[in-house]
């Protein structure tokens, strides 16, 4: 049965680029921020105008319209998730029927919320994506448009960097360059070869 990884970490920690370093040696990634932003120009375009009249633009969500409509507004924000999620959680149960057809050893769950939305739960085991507070803060900070508010705002919604390395099961630290942080994920790779998953498709991808 398909091991069934937990990939997460909070912004900046070059969750992205390792994620990218696991698909380049060839193991199939379900991106659920790449889901939604393609979902914003299709199956939830209806159901969230419909919920946030005047957030479309072009047949497609505008995002900043959006932001704008729930940012500060928690029911507002449930609101959303509550049409976002179910449909996120269709493309990764689709995701991993597809794996579990091509016989794929591990397949791994890409979710920038993982352990704040109980997502472990869907997971045979967790990564974890880590670097030291003042890495993250310069690497977020030298974004455009990013604001000291703004990263506030962001971190306000994650859990602390410390709780999540605590309820890893692996890590990889990004602040000690690319190589060494290929080098975790092999490691990574090389302790999970051959290692069956413990979750069934259906449960793994229909939980919370």
């Amino acid at each position: 049965m398909t091991f069934i990884l937990g990939l997460t970490g909070s912004i900046g920690m070059g969750k992205s680029t390792t994620s990218a370093m696991f698909r380049a040696r060839g193991i199939p990634v379900h991106d659920a921020d790449a889901a939604v932003h393609a979902l914003y120009r299709g199956k939830a375009v209806a159901p969230i105008e419909a919920a946030f009249p005047g957030v479309t633009g072009d047949g497609a969500i505008d995002r900043a319209r959006l932001s704008a409509a729930v940012v500060g507004k928690p029911e507002a924000l449930r609101k959303l998730e509550g049409i976002i999620h179910p449909l996120v959680r269709e493309e990764e149960r689709a995701f991993l029927a597809r794996c579990r057809a091509a016989g794929c050893d591990i397949a791994i769950l890409d979710v920038p919320l993982l352990l704040e939305t109980g997502g472990e739960a869907r997971c045979d085991a967790v990564v974890v994506i880590t670097a030291p507070a003042e890495v993250q803060r310069a690497r977020v900070l030298a974004r455009p448009e990013m604001t000291e508010e703004k990263l506030a705002a962001i971190l306000a919604r994650q859990m602390p960097d410390a709780e999540k390395r605590r309820r890893a099961h692996f890590l990889v630290d990004t602040s000690r360059g690319l190589l060494a942080a290929e080098r975790q994920v092999g490691s990574i790779l090389v302790a999970l070869a051959g290692r069956p998953g413990r979750q069934r498709f259906d449960e793994a991808a229909s939980d919370a």
